[in-house]
């Protein structure tokens, strides 16, 4: 009953903010305009961007997600209905400061006078789940330091709860009516969705993948994410080390303040691929609103990371189809590409290779060599669900948020630099890890990690042989298991002998290279 109430709750809202004209505009029947008409009270008559934008402000977290999604594709959107949406980013409705202040006295157990020198009732940002506000506090050392304080937005739990239960509802009428139910697994979408949301709701699991992400980004000098103050942190507060940096979405402000602006598209390129191949852990929410540049002059031009509520993993399995699939298409070798799919099970072993492979190359060829801003991705998009219904191609769910960020990404390389060559960019990077993957250095770090598993396997190796082989015929299955014994014991022996011609190596080396200085001191 309750999901029959909310559907009813947004059908009323489309019509009250005139949304229905979005969908009907290209009907050409005057009745189906008039009972939209009669049956909203109180119908609002704003430009239809602010409409949108409040329509989904009203329904809640999940729509205003879906409305910032948006707001980033403005190849997609007309300019006045992004512009409105892009105040989904930071600038949705704040809830009450004294809401604020409750919480977090609630939260910490301690009241707001003992855990800040000062606090900012007005707060900086407010978005679908939480708000931010500025504040100074002491660390450890008694050292004042500007903060950052995320509370989360009061009564979130139940309202994502709502329209969730509504999602699978849907899901599943699509999974037992539509012919497509099957490849493009609602159920499991939704699941993941399902999953991602509520962790977002968890600000204890923001900052712990804030604190990753930190320590992944460390070395590549591209990207800055704020500490954590683990001491201030709880399941609806947390507290951040202050960032200042220009909203990316000022172009103009930050290109006059002399920051690169086509090298900032090439390193979010950068930035977005280390973390999905390399890591395979993802800032997965890379709307404007949550990345700033940075005109520190110790940091100039760096990106600064903000928001860590929802991040994507990926599996190693997966890193390897993806990296493979990626580099296969810069290559141009659809052949390699149909295989892949195939082998992956994201097709049906019965497919074509050469019949996939031509589609492949229809749906991609054409993109080739050419900006971002001659590429219609609307065009695009709509050739590869073609593609992927024609050849069963099965929905992913761990891939969603790689798909939705990777969306967020190509959008802001838009923004930056219409210019941006998005394949050259990124081929580069591929082909390194890549060759990563299956050079000399990916071996010994294998090697490395087996290390434990083979030396505590070898001494029991000759005891469990002697006992399989000593139950003779007893199991059917005894000249199997003996057999792969022998053959585990034989690559044990390989791995061995590897790490003893190492030693030896090094140690040669080590001892020739002494020999020599002291001859060069002689």
């Amino acid at each position: 009953m309750s999901r029959l109430f909310r559907g009813l709750y947004i059908v009323w809202i489309v019509l009250r903010y005139g949304l229905d004209e979005l969908v009907l505009s290209s009907f050409q029947k005057p009745w189906l305009h008039w009972i939209a008409r009669v049956v909203s009270v109180g119908r609002r008559h704003e430009p239809r961007g602010q409409r949108l934008r409040e329509a989904l402000e009203r329904l809640g977290p999940i729509f205003v997600k879906f409305g910032q999604v948006l707001s980033t594709r403005r190849d997609l959107m007309p300019l006045d209905i992004a512009d409105e949406l892009a105040r989904l980013q930071d600038r949705v409705p704040p809830f009450p400061a004294a809401q604020a202040v409750a919480i977090i006295e609630r939260s910490l157990r301690r009241s707001l006078t003992d855990i800040f020198v000062s606090f900012e009732q007005e707060p900086i940002a407010s978005a679908s789940i939480a708000q931010v506000h500025f504040a100074v506090i002491k660390d450890r050392s008694g050292r004042e330091r500007d903060v950052a304080v995320k509370v989360l937005r009061p009564g979130m739990l139940s309202a994502i709860d709502k329209d969730l239960s509504l999602m699978r509802m849907m899901a599943g009428w699509v999974d037992g009516l539509s012919s497509d139910g099957k490849r493009l697994k609602p159920r499991e979408v939704v699941a993941e969705f399902d999953k991602y949301l509520h962790d977002e709701l968890d600000l204890i699991r923001e900052a712990s993948s804030a604190a990753q992400l930190r320590r992944n980004m460390e070395g590549l000098q591209l990207v800055l994410i704020p500490e954590m103050l683990w001491d201030f942190c709880s399941t609806e507060v947390l507290v951040m080390e202050r960032m200042n940096g220009v909203p990316i979405s000022q172009v103009e402000r930050l290109r006059s303040a002399g920051v690169d602006i086509p090298k900032l598209a090439r390193d979010g390129v950068t930035i977005f691929f280390t973390q999905v191949f390399r890591d395979g852990f993802f800032h997965a929410d890379m709307h404007p609103g949550n990345i700033q540049v940075s005109l520190d002059p110790k940091t100039f031009g760096r990106y600064i990371s903000l928001d860590f509520g929802i991040v994507g993993t990926l599996t190693e399995v997966d890193k390897e189809y993806l990296a493979q699939n990626f580099a296969a298409f810069f290559r141009r070798d659809y052949k390699r590409v149909a295989e892949l799919h195939i082998e992956s099970g994201w097709v049906p072993t019965s497919t074509r290779v050469d019949e996939l492979e031509a589609a492949v190359r229809s749906v991609c060829e054409p993109y080739f060599d050419r900006p971002l801003k001659e590429i219609s991705l609307g065009l695009l998009l709509m050739r590869l669900f073609q593609m992927s219904r024609r050849f069963q191609v099965e929905i992913q769910p761990q891939l969603v948020l790689l798909q939705k960020t990777l969306l967020n990404i190509e959008g802001l390389g838009r923004e930056l630099d219409p210019e941006l060559d998005l394949w050259a960019t990124a081929k580069p990077f591929l082909e390194k890890w890549m060759l990563e993957q299956v050079g000399p250095q990916k071996f010994f770090e294998q090697l490395k990690a087996q290390a434990p598993h083979y030396a505590k396997l070898l001494p029991e190796l000759p005891m469990l042989l002697h006992s399989y082989l000593k139950r003779g015929k007893e199991s059917p299955q005894s000249d199997k298991l003996a057999l792969e014994l022998l053959q585990e014991q034989k690559r044990t022996n390989r791995m061995l002998q590897w790490l003893i011609a190492l030693v030896i190596g090094f140690s040669l080396g080590a001892v020739v290279m002494q020999i020599l200085v002291k001859l060069r001191h002689f």
